[in-house]
């Protein structure tokens, strides 16, 4: 069984092997350590056997390079070779090691034997818990596991409404995406131990929390949609993760919404190859190779979100894909139905009324009507909903509003006013590849504004869609 076999079905036991042991008792923590540990085990027994050396001065094994006088052998391959001596009646070959095999029939139950013994281990080392031995003495009898999928309760329970954004996405990644806390801090750019920290205290937080009624999706779609936006870092694909998890939701329950974010990530995922030059800079959508994005991934996206609107439950992630499946359908970008997009906007402040919405909206409302529309709509932003008047109340700007204000004022030839805005908008980036971006944004109208009136090169679109 390949290495990438045991991964790929450990970290799909995962949720369900832990979700068994808490059913059985064990508190959050404690079983997750017990499952992991079992875990290191399942990989070490199933690893597939290393073949044994050949022994000293032993002849070259058939199919060797130096055997078959492919390079890499031990000696020009086109070298004369000396005729050989009569050799000896070889003895007769050993038979070939069989190819180790999965050495159980039931891997759940394995897993669930062996963590639930660690879980045991632990419990009788715990002076603290010596009282409680009594209820671990007892093994359960063997059998198989049970067929009932704990993943949903086990999604729920990592998306409690206890535990901050960051904290359920760390929980979400270790107990149902199976992922190593090494993996998960090389992820996010943190030392291993402060995501540590940060994972013990979610288990803490969230032991011996039990539900008696069904969860709130829309809690545990924003925690799926927050590790889809943190992208592509360290070791682990998140964008490719919470695509993972997302599918592995929605064959667990039967949700409109649930099936409107998986097609949201999709139909992003499939401009994946073009939004990042060769040299990391990033590419607007506008100036993206159209006939590089996966149209396989588009095709899906777009089905499953006419399934999910066909329900008439609209929600706002279904809002958000029907958003980007305009984007995907336009051939080119001058070919974009900016008009529907804004109506799908309109739906999309109706369900929010988010300040962010808000702000894309009046870039939709500028392409669609002009940039003086687009100015007009974004002036009225900062005291249109109560969220967005609490947010200047606390001085707390909304994200890439002076990016999206330089890209209007730029359109309506104020460039002036665009490159301080694209300058503002530059120190204020999340990150560093948009920080560039911006940073040569204003850098080209400054260039234009120092060259004179006759330097006017075409205006470049803006990145809120990259």
């Amino acid at each position: 069984m390949s290495s990438e076999l045991n991964e790929s079905l450990l970290r799909s036991l995962t949720p369900s092997v832990l979700a068994i042991l808490v059913r059985r008792g064990a508190d959050f923590a404690a079983a997750e350590d017990a499952v992991q540990e079992a875990l290191v085990e399942a990989l070490r027994v199933w690893s597939p056997a290393e073949p044994a050396p050949s022994a000293p001065g032993s002849p070259n094994p058939p199919g060797s390079p130096a055997a078959t006088g492919l390079p890499g052998a031990s000696g020009p391959p086109d070298a004369p070779v000396a005729p050989a001596a009569p050799a000896a009646p070889a003895a007769p070959a050993a038979p070939a090691a069989p190819t180790k095999a999965l050495p159980v029939k039931d891997a759940k139950g394995w897993l669930v034997t062996v963590a639930w013994r660690k879980f045991l281990d632990a419990a009788r080392a715990d002076a603290s818990r010596r009282r409680r031995e009594e209820l671990f003495d007892e093994e359960p009898a063997p059998g198989p596991s049970p067929s009932v999928d704990d993943t949903l309760w086990l999604y729920f329970l990592c998306a409690h409404p206890s535990l901050t954004p960051s904290s359920a996405v760390a929980l979400t990644l270790r107990a149902v995406g199976g992922l190593t806390t090494r993996q998960i801090a090389r992820a996010y750019l943190v030392p291993e131990a402060t995501m540590a920290q940060r994972i013990s205290r979610a288990k803490r937080t969230v032991s011996g929390v039990r539900f008696d009624r069904p969860g709130d999706v829309a809690t545990v779609l924003r925690v799926l949609y927050l590790v889809f936006n943190e992208g592509y870092s360290g070791d682990v694909d998140l964008a490719a993760e919470a695509i993972r998890l997302t599918r592995q939701l929605a064959a667990a329950i039967d949700h409109p919404e649930v099936a409107g974010l998986l097609a949201l990530m999709l139909l992003h995922h499939a401009r994946r190859a073009t939004r990042t030059a060769p040299d990391g800079s990033l590419v607007p959508l506008a100036e993206q190779d159209r006939s590089r994005w996966d149209t396989a991934l588009i095709t899906e996206g777009v089905a499953m979100l006419q399934a999910a609107l066909a329900r008439d439950r609209l929600g706002e992630f279904q809002a958000q894909a029907a958003i980007a499946a305009l984007h995907a359908d336009a051939p080119t970008a001058e070919e974009t139905d900016w008009v529907q997009i804004v109506e799908w906007y309109d739906e999309l402040v109706r369900l929010t009324d988010s300040p962010v919405v808000r702000l894309n909206r009046a870039v939709a409302v500028g392409e669609a009507d002009g940039p003086r529309a687009g100015l007009a709509a974004l002036a009225a932003l900062d005291g249109s909903s109560p969220s967005s008047r609490l947010r200047s109340r606390r001085g707390y700007p909304i994200p890439r509003h002076a990016a999206v204000a330089a890209y209007l004022h730029e359109r309506d030839g104020d460039l002036t006013t665009a490159a301080q805005l694209y300058a503002e908008a530059a120190r204020n980036a999340p990150n560093l590849a948009e920080r560039d971006h911006l940073t040569r944004q204003a850098a080209r109208l400054n260039t234009r504004l120092n060259a004179g009136p006759g330097a006017r090169p075409g205006i470049r679109r803006a990145s809120r869609d990259n």
